[in-house]
C-alpha cells in the first residue's frame, strides 16, 4: 500500500510485497522459489502470464536419480531444486511494466531482514515441527534455531547484505541498465556462484550454467468464457487449466440453483474428472488444452457425474503415472496445505495482477551461508517414469501446483484472485469464484463461506499419494449437508470451522475498487484507499 500511496503502480508495488513476503513468511516463500503470475496492463491492454517458474538443471535426468537410488524425486534436499525463478520474474516484471527502481522495490525487504520483524505463529511453528531435520543443517539451524517465540524479534543479515549488494553493484546507468545488471549479478555473478558451490558440495545437481541460461518469460494466458466472463490463467505447465476444465464441466449445470450439498458434490465430481486429466496429461509439453476445453469433450466426461462419489480416477485421454509406495519424510510437501504466499493488487489506472509465490521453504534444503536463503524442491513434481508429460526432462518445468487467477469483463481486468494451498489452490479459490459470480456472494462472503476439497487426485508433493473419495469439508457445514454427503458416499473428514481456504481477492467493478481476504490460519489482509 505504502508504494501505491507513493506513486507506484500496482506492477511496482506487487514485486515489492513479493520480495517483502520472502523475509517476513520464510516459511513460505523464499528468494530460492518461483513466481508465476497473471495480470492486465492498461498500457499493454491484454491479459498476460509472467512464468517465473524455474527448470531442471542440465544433469537432471531419470537415469541420474535412478542411479542414486530413487522411485521418486526426494521432496527435501538439494537434489528437488530447480533454477530459482521468483528473482528474474519479479525483475523481469519490474522492467517491463513497473516504474519504480530496483533499489526502491528491495528497501521494504532489505529493511525488514535487516532490522527485524515480529515472528508470526505459521513460522514459530513451522520452525518447531522440523527442528530436528533443521539441526542437521549448519546455517539453517545457526538462523533458525533454537525456535523463535511467536511475537521475538527476527533478523536475517545474511539475506539483507545479498539483497543490499545486488543493489549497490548494478547502480548506475538507467533503470533498466540497473535491472539487467542485477538480474546478471543473480544469474551469472555471485548469487551463481555461490549456488554452484554449495550444490557441488551438497550433492546437488544445479550449477552456474543452469542459471545463467534461463530466463524469465511473458506468455499468452489460457482462457475459457464462462457465461461472459473471461477466466484466464497459466499454460498447463502449471495447474491453471484444471479451473477453466472444471467451468467446462460446470457448463452443464445450474450452479446457482443446486442446494449446498449438491453444490458440494457436483463441483467435487467435476474436480475429480478434471484432475485426473491434470495428473494424465499436464506439464512442459504439448498439451491439447483446445480439445480438454471444448465442448463435445466436456459433455462425453460431464455424463460419468452421477448422484453418488466416484471412486474412478480416470483421465479422458493419455495415461496416469504409475504411483510408488515411499514413507514420508520430514520436511517434504506442503503439510499445512499452504506453505505458498498470493498477492493481489489493482491501482488507480486499472492495472491488475495476481500472484503466487511459492518454494525456497526454510525446511526444505539447507540455508546457503553466504546467502541466507535456501533452494527450492519444485523438481519433486516431476515423474521419474519415461513418457510422460511431467516426466523429468532437463531444462523442463516441473508442472506445478501454483496457480494465480484473472478474469475479465468486457475485455478488462475485473477480478484477480488465488490461494496458497498446493493441490488445493485450483479448488479452494475455484469455490470463490462460483460462490461470487454463480451463487451471489459478494467477495467477502464467498471467501468466508465453508470450505471443502478434496485428496481424490495424485499429490503433487512427495510421497505423491492418492485418496479416494476422499472429501475435508469444515465443521461449518450443517449436519444434514455432512450426512448427504456421507450417504452419496463421500468419505467425510470433518475439518475445524475457519481451517481450509487462504483466498484473497481484488475488485474493479462499478467504478471501484474492492479486495476482500480470508480470515483463516495465515496473515491475510484487504486494504484500499
Amino acid at each position: 500500500m505504502a508504494v501505491l500511496e507513493r506513486g507506484g503502480n500496482a506492477f511496482d508495488a506487487a514485486v515489492a510485497a513479493g520480495f517483502t513476503l520472502q523475509v517476513v513468511e520464510p516459511h513460505l516463500n523464499g528468494p530460492g522459489g518461483e513466481v508465476p503470475a497473471l495480470f492486465y496492463s492498461v498500457d499493454r491492454g491484454e491479459p498476460l502470464t509472467l512464468c517465473g517458474q524455474g527448470v531442471a538443471p542440465a544433469a537432471a535426468t531419470i537415469e541420474r536419480f535412478r542411479e542414486l537410488g530413487h522411485d521418486l524425486i526426494p521432496g527435501t534436499g538439494v537434489l528437488a531444486a530447480c533454477v530459482p525463478g521468483a528473482f528474474g520474474g519479479w525483475l523481469l516484471l519490474l522492467q517491463e511494466f513497473g516504474t519504480w527502481s530496483l533499489e526502491d522495490v528491495l528497501a521494504f525487504a532489505i529493511e525488514y531482514a535487516d532490522n527485524g520483524f515480529p515472528v508470526v505463529g505459521g513460522l514459530h511453528l513451522s520452525i518447531e515441527r522440523q527442528a530436528d531435520l533443521l539441526a542437521g543443517w549448519p546455517a539453517s539451524r545457526d538462523l533458525y534455531l533454537p525456535v523463535p517465540e511467536v511475537g521475538t524479534q527476527f533478523r536475517n543479515p545474511v539475506l539483507a547484505a545479498t539483497y543490499r549488494r545486488i543493489v549497490e553493484e548494478s547502480a548506475g546507468g538507467s533503470r533498466d541498465a540497473q535491472i539487467e545488471r542485477a538480474r546478471e549479478l543473480f544469474y551469472e555473478g555471485f548469487v551463481a556462484d555461490e549456488i554452484h558451490r554449495f550444490c557441488a558440495a551438497e550433492g546437488g545437481l544445479l550449477t552456474r550454467a543452469d542459471l545463467a541460461a534461463w530466463r524469465a518469460t511473458l506468455e499468452p494466458v489460457v482462457s475459457f468464457d464462462y457465461g461472459g466472463t473471461i477466466v484466464c490463467k497459466t499454460g498447463a505447465w502449471g495447474a491453471g487449466p484444471v479451473a477453466l476444465q472444471q467451468l467446462a464441466l460446470l457448463d452443464g449445470f445450474d450452479v446457482a440453483g443446486l442446494s449446498e450439498a449438491e453444490f458440494v458434490h457436483v463441483v467435487t465430481e467435476c474436480a475429480k474428472l478434471a484432475f485426473a486429466d491434470r495428473d494424465a496429461l499436464y506439464g512442459d509439453a504439448d498439451v491439447p488444452l483446445e480439445t480438454l476445453l471444448s465442448r463435445e469433450y466436456n459433455d462425453g466426461r460431464r455424463a460419468l457425474i452421477g448422484a453418488d462419489a466416484s471412486s474412478a480416477h480416470e483421465p479422458g485421454m493419455g495415461r496416469l503415472p504409475t504411483l510408488v509406495h515411499a514413507e514420508a519424510m520430514a520436511g517434504a510437501g506442503e503439510p499445512t496445505h499452504g506453505d505458498t504466499v498470493h498477492v493481489d493488487v489493482v491501482d488507480r489506472w486499472g492495472n491488475m495482477i495476481s500472484a503466487t509465490p511459492s518454494g525456497g521453504w526454510l525446511y526444505g534444503s539447507p540455508v546457503i551461508p553466504a546467502l541466507g536463503w535456501p533452494l527450492g524442491t519444485r523438481a519433486q513434481m516431476f515423474w521419474l517414469e519415461e513418457g510422460l508429460p511431467s516426466s523429468l526432462r532437463p531444462g523442463a518445468r516441473p508442472r506445478t501446483t501454483l496457480s494465480p487467477g484473472l478474469a475479465l469483463r468486457d475485455g478488462k481486468p475485473w477480478l484477480a484472485w488465488g490461494t496458497p494451498g498446493g493441490d488445493q489452490q485450483e479448488q479452494w479459490a475455484f469455490h470463490v469464484f462460483l460462490r461470487h459470480v454463480d451463487r451471489g456472494l459478494n467477495l467477502q462472503e464467498a471467501i468466508d463461506a465453508p470450505e471443502f476439497h478434496t485428496d481424490h487426485l495424485i499429490s503433487s508433493f512427495y510421497p505423491r499419494g492418492f485418496v479416494p473419495r476422499s472429501l475435508d469439508v469444515e465443521g461449518r457445514f450443517s449436519h444434514a449437508v455432512i450426512d448427504e454427503l456421507r450417504a452419496r458416499g463421500h468419505e467425510i473428514t470433518v475439518d475445524p470451522d475457519w481451517s481450509l481456504g487462504r483466498v484473497t481477492a481484488v475488485q474493479k467493478a462499478d467504478g471501484q475498487l474492492r479486495a476482500a481476504a480470508n480470515p483463516r490460519g495465515m496473515q491475510g489482509y484487504a486494504i484500499g484507499r
